[in-house]
């Protein structure tokens, strides 16, 4: 279409004739005794099928002028969708996908980001996940922040409880020894590290401090009320509560190998959450029998020079 032919015919010309030949404009009703019959104006396609029949329209300009449409404007016949979608008043387009079997989200994720890369696309495309690949993504992306305020919610409550600010620490040295086991379990088994994983992983932050719990209250009744001295109430600690942490790990140990050995449908999902499980458990029974009563024993140490460095400001606190 030419400037000058849209400045000669207004749009409203254009949407008449057009409609006119195309779109059945009722003209005129004929009424008799018995019925009554509309009159519909079309134009007659017989001789031009298809596009040809445009260039039979005519134009009536404002001077009064008739002109046929193919002298102003071109037709040209394209394909092009039925409809276009908008995500962020972008012009968008949806690609599905479904995830085999033996394959997780995760690794779906990964595989249609690595073929992305190969492409190349060009920086005015983008894309972005939807559904409840997106809500995945989100929830790795939050799951850091999670752990961290569990972590600080503990120390809290910790803190409140024996009244020091370094016993809360010792305690929750343990969780790092359940992470470990939980991703060297999951390693160890080919599964991936996904949000069921994860959630694991959190019940481990709940679970596997009760070990130190045990070891640091017995610990310190003894020093406050039996005078014993920090090593020696640690190294009974260990030996008398050795025994109930070792049931209550084993009845937790017990209650996620069904998870971890399930089949059938949905065992994909509980097989993860029960190999992270049972790998934190196994190691960190294992490790905090040594590694608490060490850096117990430190922390106490720390104190204690910290006393002997600074005196002064400790009278006057």
């Amino acid at each position: 279409m030419t400037p000058p032919a849209v400045w000669a015919f207004p749009w409203r010309t254009w949407d008449n004739a057009l409609y006119n030949a195309f779109g059945q404009r009722l003209i005129s009703t004929i009424y008799t005794q018995a019925n009554q019959y509309r009159v519909v104006l079309e134009h007659n396609t017989g001789n031009t099928p298809g596009l040809a029949a445009l260039d039979t329209v005519r134009l009536t300009s404002k001077d009064g002028g008739i002109v046929p449409l193919s002298a102003i404007a071109s037709v040209e016949e394209r394909h092009t969708p039925l409809t276009i979608n908008h995500l962020d008043q972008f012009p968008s387009t949806t690609i599905s996908f479904n995830v085999p079997d033996g394959y997780s989200l995760g690794e779906a994720v990964e595989a249609i980001q690595n073929a992305e890369k190969n492409l190349g696309f060009p920086t005015d495309i983008q894309t972005q996940f939807q559904g409840s690949t997106l809500a995945f993504q989100a929830a790795l992306g939050s799951t850091i922040w999670l752990i961290v305020a569990a972590v600080v919610a503990m120390y809290i409550v910790l803190g409140v409880l024996y009244e020091s600010f370094i016993h809360p620490i010792t305690i929750l040295s343990t969780l790092p020894t359940a992470g470990v086991g939980a991703l060297l379990a999951l390693m160890l088994a080919g599964s991936e590290l996904d949000v069921i994983a994860i959630i694991g992983i959190i019940l481990l932050i709940g679970i596997v401090k009760k070990n130190a719990i045990m070891m640091i209250d017995f610990a310190l009744a003894a020093e406050r009320e039996q005078g014993m001295s920090p090593r020696d109430a640690i190294f009974q600690a260990c030996l008398l509560r050795f025994r109930p942490i070792l049931m209550t790990t084993l009845a937790a140990l017990l209650g996620a190998l069904p998870l971890m050995l399930s089949t059938g449908v949905g065992a994909e999902l509980r097989r993860p959450l029960g190999i992270g499980m049972v790998g934190g458990l196994l190691v960190s029974q294992v490790l905090t029998l040594f590694t608490t009563p060490v850096i117990y024993l430190l922390f106490d140490r720390l104190a204690l020079w910290t006393k002997s460095r600074f005196p002064k400001r400790e009278e006057e606190a």
